[in-house]
């Protein structure tokens, strides 16, 4: 995805974060219909727990589960979409979008990663972190510096640049 954005960018005379914040708002409904998938298919279930939404998955085992996928599905499906749709609807520098989006999904995982049974091959490193929120933590990271970045740097969007066809 993001070759293409870089090779739809040089075609059509944009920046690459220009193009990557017009699409960063639209990837959360992606994002949610995924896990709302993983949730039909009974995959990528939550630990056991007694909350009383827990859900017995048919792969899960006989004991209850967080309902991991859904929680997922609100926070980096529904949630991310209104932060990043009420984001740009305000004047913002070139990549903010595109920074917020990744701080905003890395931050979610990371937290859910907390209630989600980690991969059985790979257990809990340290016997508390997951693989999930090793990986969430460079795009948390990456994403807050992609955001002092822009606003540092301060190259707003021209709308007059945005080229319709």
């Amino acid at each position: 995805v993001i070759t293409a954005m870089f090779w739809y960018a040089h075609k059509n005379g944009r920046t690459f974060f220009g193009v990557a914040d017009f699409v960063a708002p639209l990837v959360p409904f992606g994002l949610g219909m995924g896990r709302m998938g993983n949730f039909m298919n009974s995959e990528l279930w939550g630990r056991v727990t007694d909350v009383p939404w827990a859900i017995v998955f048919p792969n899960g085992g006989p004991l209850p589960r967080h309902p991991s996928q859904l929680y997922e599905m609100l926070l980096e499906g529904v949630v991310l979409f209104f932060i990043l749709n009420w984001f740009i609807k305000k004047p913002r520098p070139l990549g903010s979008v595109s920074g917020l989006f990744l701080a905003g999904y890395g931050t979610f995982r990371f937290l859910v990663e907390f209630v989600r049974e980690p991969d059985a091959q790979l257990g809990l490193f340290g016997g508390y972190i997951s693989m999930g929120q090793i990986l969430s933590t460079p795009m948390i990271v990456l994403g807050i510096l992609m955001m002092v970045w822009a606003y540092k740097r301060g190259l707003y969007q021209d709308k007059a640049q945005v080229k319709t066809k």
